[in-house]
């Protein structure tokens, strides 16, 4: 029973279907599509095609996308990578003769080429039943006739301004009369309506070999940028083979690298080998162990993690159960660790996250993202693209493996997950917020399976994140954790900073095999809610 002290949103339930996401708009876009008769991937398309417009700052069809999917609920996982490649002629030589040692977010250097439309386009084509034309309509209509904006929008649209005063292009259309637009008052973007129109009429081969993709190009060149014609005439997402690791008795599928989810799977591998049950779920010692589970685990990601096609990543090493009982035992349960110096990383980011599950229990676990607030703060001229920053993640650094080189993908954060048992799906779920993803999938995961709380309450539980590449032990950490909890944790070492906004925000589907039902939840964090019918 949900504890009345502690009031928070009630589990969605439904028979027939269901969505999850953060805007209600794109929730109802879903729900609509599969009223109509549309299946799980067109309903997830449609939805994130909305998340683009309304929530600008999260995501769009500048950004990438990967995507887990269950057809019919079974055991047999697709995956799919939609992220985007850096350009032919980025090599780190270059760079090193410019004097650039850091891709710097506001700069063309930081985008990659978006792999979002493509992927959408593959997807539908393969596992929806309607064209990208109809599932970009609900989208064209917000964009071209106007949205409400909402409050987690509008906070997060406030913290941005200096975002998007880079590029004249955005400014105009994102800080109108030069400031952002109020709460509840009502936004349009008739370019990227026109761009959305272009696409649904032509094809994904609109977006990449088109009068979009020669002003997308020109737009970076004239900033500086290395990006080419050719470079956005190859894009292409692929289908990969995805991992998984046993957390409790369930199967938790993830994408491969160069997704950090075999991070997510670490995690898990790592916390299995403690005994929660002697814990509380908001005790110090619980939260320790998350905090240098966490250090430790995102050690090896800023060290390893880069794109498989083009460099070395030992995944096997990493999900082996030995690893996992090597790396748990640096964890010393009276006091914080010292963490290496840090590792060069880009800040935190935003992203949309949603999940899907229709009448034959298709499941789809899907995200979208620009990586930062507005991405690069980019905007194509005529076609009012906002473009991601993916490339910040990149090093210039030519011995590590996350160094950038022509048409290599950089490390990515954003991680759609799967839960499987006994041979079928059980829950598509993700969290949002940047590099915290992969310690937000352990953190829910656990408090899940390990304190039995249902989908709702074990996103609503405030949470903690040890800050990658921070060599001080700082650790952001939301208003709901008791006070007398953090000074122990205090006592111990641990240094904490209120974070600048919510960690993240989550949504998941539960999937009742038995009772024929399903039990959704969204994190109160973002504007969004789970809807079934």
């Amino acid at each position: 029973m949900r504890n009345l002290e502690l009031p928070g949103r009630s589990v969605a339930r439904s028979m027939n279907g269901m969505a999850a996401t953060s805007h209600a708009l794109a929730t109802l876009t879903a729900i609509n599509v599969l009223q109509d008769g549309g299946n799980a991937m067109d309903a997830a398309v449609a939805a994130c095609a909305v998340q683009g417009v309304v929530e600008p700052e999260s995501t769009g069809i500048g950004g990438d996308c990967f995507v887990l999917y269950a057809p019919r609920g079974s055991a047999d996982i697709v995956a799919f990578n939609g992220s985007g490649r850096a350009p032919k002629a980025a090599t780190a030589q270059w760079y090193a003769e410019q004097g650039i040692d850091k891709l710097e977010r506001f700069t063309p250097h930081s985008v990659t080429v978006p792999g979002s439309i493509d992927a959408w386009a593959q997807l539908l084509r393969d596992h929806g039943t309607r064209s990208l034309g109809d599932m970009l309509q609900p989208a064209i209509r917000f964009a071209r006739d106007g949205y409400v904006i909402t409050e987690r929008v509008a906070t997060d649209w406030e913290g941005e301004i200096e975002a998007l005063t880079h590029d004249p292009v955005t400014s105009d259309i994102f800080l109108p009369n030069g400031k952002p637009p109020a709460l509840g008052s009502v936004h349009r973007q008739p370019l990227l309506a026109a761009s959305m129109e272009t696409i649904a009429e032509q094809g994904r081969d609109a977006f990449y070999k088109g009068a979009i993709a020669e002003d997308l190009v020109a737009h970076l060149r004239e900033l500086g940028g290395l990006h080419s014609l050719e470079d956005f005439a190859e894009a292409a997402g692929e289908y990969v083979d995805p991992i998984k690791s046993a957390y409790k008795g369930y199967d938790i599928y993830q994408c491969p690298p160069n997704g950090q989810g075999v991070i997510a799977l670490l995690l898990l591998n790592i916390l299995s080998g403690f005994d929660f049950s002697t814990m509380e779920a908001m005790s110090a010692e619980r939260l320790h162990i998350e905090i240098e589970a966490m250090r430790i685990a995102y050690q090896e990601r800023d060290a390893r993690l880069a794109d498989p096609a083009q460099a070395e990543v030992p995944v096997e090493q990493l999900l082996s159960a030995d690893y996992a009982v090597e790396l748990r035992s640096r964890i010393q349960m009276d006091r914080a660790s010292v963490p290496p110096a840090p590792a060069p990383i880009a800040a935190h980011a935003d992203t949309v996250y949603l999940s899907v599950v229709d009448k034959d229990r298709n499941a789809v676990s899907f995200i979208n993202s620009t990586f930062n607030s507005f991405g690069s703060g980019i905007t194509g001229p005529k076609s009012g693209i906002v473009l991601q920053n993916r490339g910040g993640a990149f090093s210039v650094d030519p011995d590590h493996p996350n160094c950038i080189a022509p048409g290599k993908r950089p490390m990515h954060t954003i991680i759609p997950g799967m839960v499987v048992k006994d041979g079928r799906a059980v829950m598509p779920f993700g969290v949002m917020g940047g590099h915290y993803q992969a310690a937000g999938h352990a953190r829910f995961l656990t408090n899940l399976f390990d304190y039995g709380l249902d989908v709702q309450q074990s996103m609503d539980m405030p949470r903690l994140f040890a800050l990658p590449g921070d060599d001080e032990t700082e650790v952001e950490a939301e208003s709901g954790i008791p006070q007398d909890v953090i000074a122990k944790l205090e006592e111990m070492g641990h240094r904490f900073c209120e974070p600048s906004k919510p960690i993240g925000g989550s949504q998941a589907i539960y999937i009742d095999w038995e009772a024929g039902a399903l039990a959704g939840g969204s994190d109160p964090r973002k504007d969004g809610c789970a809807l079934g019918y």
